[in-house]
């Protein structure tokens, strides 16, 4: 088991040090909007290439910051009902859940986005509009995205069973009733 928490702690690794330096891309996609509206209204200058860009950059947010999302327990959850269960019950939830949801979906996405990317990249595929970028980073970050949140998911599982077999204490505690992660005290109880 020592081994699997060790890759676990790799793959944690991988998903944080992506997560802390993408979001530097949030800015850079402001800063082309902002900068692209100016022209546009002042200059009457547009460009697809810079609205591309815009669409490029806020796509590999979203997807590469999925895996870190999955390791800090922040997706959307039901919490009225998963509130009045059991921490046992929702471990089990979880490992159900990324085991019989999320593995056979991050798959499959894998499998059919790698060879649109390897595609789009050997044929040089571009946008349609006039001026637009090449199409392969954006297929890439899509199969990036998806593979990372394999991972990630294989990291959640790893670290699912070891507590529930008591090896450790939950890393990413689920909030109960709402709670902020910041409500959550450092020995892993919830404030109430």
């Amino acid at each position: 088991m020592q081994a699997l928490l060790g890759l676990s702690r790799a793959i944690d690794a991988v998903s944080r040090f992506i997560g802390h330096h993408v979001r530097w891309l949030v800015l850079a996609a402001v800063l082309i909007s902002a900068i692209n509206a100016v022209m546009r209204k002042f200059f009457d200058l547009s460009s697809n290439a810079w609205l591309e860009l815009q669409w490029l950059l806020f796509g590999a947010v979203f997807m590469l910051a999925a895996s870190l999302t999955l390791q800090r327990n922040a997706h959307i959850r039901i919490d009225v009902l998963s509130s009045r269960w059991s921490k046992r019950t929702r471990d089990w939830i979880d490992l159900f859940g990324h085991l019989v949801m999320l593995a056979p979906l991050t798959l499959v996405m894998i499998w059919l986005t790698g060879p649109a990317f390897l595609e789009s990249w050997h044929s040089g595929e571009r946008s349609v509009n006039a001026g637009g970028l090449a199409v392969w980073p954006a297929k890439f970050l899509i199969f990036a995205g998806f593979l990372l949140l394999f991972l990630q998911m294989i990291s959640e599982v790893i670290k699912r069973i070891a507590v529930l077999r008591g090896v450790i204490t939950d890393p990413e505690p689920v909030p109960v009733h709402g709670h902020d992660p910041a409500d959550v005290s450092p020995g892993g109880a919830h404030a109430e």
